[in-house]
């Protein structure tokens, strides 16, 4: 091998290693875009997730759930003359504390 071949086989070398380089930075360019632009949608969904959870608290409040039985159900909060209190059966209600007999409510 004379010089001028030796010459030109290190700038082939060269030119191939540089072509690497630069198709390596130009695939990182493309990637480091695409991670930017998933990190974007990443955020929006994010903020979708969070306004769709608000949404479902909002509709599932006692507020909304009444005015949406009292228009589509037909339904209503009723007065205290129509509610009637049903005691369990097969369990005794609890007796006031009295302080004649000191029993705390306790049955004997």
């Amino acid at each position: 091998m004379k010089g001028r071949s030796f010459v030109a086989l290190a700038l082939l070398g060269f030119v191939l290693v540089a072509t690497g380089v630069i198709w390596r930075r130009s695939m990182g360019i493309a990637r480091a875009r695409e991670e930017s632009r998933l990190e974007q949608r990443h955020a929006a969904l994010r903020a979708e997730r969070a306004k769709l959870e608000g949404d479902i608290r909002d509709a599932s409040s006692r507020a909304t759930l009444a005015r949406i039985a009292e228009e589509r159900l037909h339904m209503h909060i009723p007065n205290d003359s129509q509610v009637i209190l049903l005691a369990k059966p097969g369990k005794l209600a609890p007796l006031k504390a009295t302080a004649r007999n000191g029993t705390n409510g306790a049955r004997e």
